[in-house]
């Protein structure tokens, strides 16, 4: 079995984990990040750190030669030339696994399906593009520099979240949700709440990369995500169970938000069109996503405990005060 697993990442969230889940699988792991975030592991004796950039191949190789790994897991790869510098790099490792994205898809199907929902599409401008629009384009043509590799003989293989939340999650999407639910007695839900975008445990992402760097087939991708996919006002009862709390969702749609100057569209988590992945490929490998009730009190815990509130991802409380004085003049 593999013993030392190189994270490239590591200290911030679905890196943070996945250096959990190989310790506490019985990995020693090295981490390579640039040192710009603190980092959780510096008192454990079980994790190496090596200062790097991952952009830059003469980091990726001085890395390799200093930790000769059995499992690379590439959790910073926005660009396609990183997949290809590393799996070029980490070739003779028994297992590189690179974290892509639900939305390197480029159809809307419901579910999503590796191997049968066509990819998005790359050209040479996005694949050096550092914009939010270009991000899904980027994730499937890293997709495709894993396939590439793995015809090469390279063990490497892929792991597509949707997006994950989790404690230490820094993009603050559902800490929006959390925020709110802890903060007011009523809060605004865009649409009729049945909106459908799948979501990921950050401890079943990392356990995911671990079982597929131990089990996962050459060349494969594996779509991870929970294994039931809540719409967004059953997570907003599931978030006020954890809270201990009860909230009042006040419903309203794009016209109802236009009367404030809001939309659908700025509030986290909605997805107008249902986003859903397939994830019996990964339950193969003996992979299980974690129930609910063990994912999110954790979830909220560390949320209580940080200076995260995901609020300008929304919508500002004045508006959506408004909004809920003008429905409920309108009732």
């Amino acid at each position: 079995m593999p013993t030392h697993a190189l994270v490239i990442g590591g200290t911030r969230f679905i890196g943070r984990h996945a250096v959990s889940e190989f310790l506490d699988a019985g990995y020693d792991v090295t981490i390579l990040n640039r040192g710009d975030h603190d980092n959780p592991f510096a008192d454990d004796d079980r994790v190496a750190h090596i200062e790097g950039d991952r952009t830059s191949e003469s980091d990726l190789r001085r890395a390799g030669l200093r930790v000769d790994p059995d499992v690379v897991i590439d959790c910073v790869a926005y660009k396609p030339r990183d997949v290809h510098a590393a799996t070029e790099i980490f070739a003779d490792a028994d297992a590189y696994v690179y974290v892509s994205s639900g939305a390197a898809y480029g159809e809307e199907r419901i579910p999503k399906r590796e191997g049968e929902t066509p990819l998005e599409s790359c050209s040479v401008e996005q694949a050096t593009d550092d914009s939010e629009g270009s991000y899904g384009a980027r994730k499937a043509e890293g997709d495709r520099a894993v396939f590439a590799a793995a015809d090469r003989g390279v063990n490497a293989m892929a792991v597509r979240p949707p997006v994950v939340y989790g404690p230490h999650d820094y993009t603050e999407r559902f800490a929006y949700w959390v925020d709110r639910v802890e903060s007011h007695d009523r809060i605004v839900v865009p649409g009729d709440g049945s909106d459908l975008w799948h979501l990921a445990y950050v401890d079943d992402v990392a356990s995911a990369l671990r079982i597929v760097a131990e089990r996962g087939t050459a060349g494969e991708a594996y779509n991870v995500g929970d294994g039931h996919a809540p719409v967004l006002r059953e997570w907003v009862d599931l978030v006020a169970a954890a809270c201990e709390t009860a909230v009042e969702t006040v419903f309203a749609s794009e016209r109802e938000l236009g009367t404030v100057g809001l939309s659908t569209d700025e509030f986290p988590l909605y997805r107008g069109y249902p986003h859903l992945l397939d994830t019996t490929k990964l339950r193969g490998l003996g992979w299980e996503p974690t129930p609910h009730a063990e994912t999110i009190p954790p979830t909220v815990a560390e949320h209580r405990n940080a200076d995260r509130t995901g609020r300008e991802l929304g919508p500002e409380r004045e508006a959506e005060t408004r909004l809920i004085e003008i429905l409920e003049t309108v009732a």
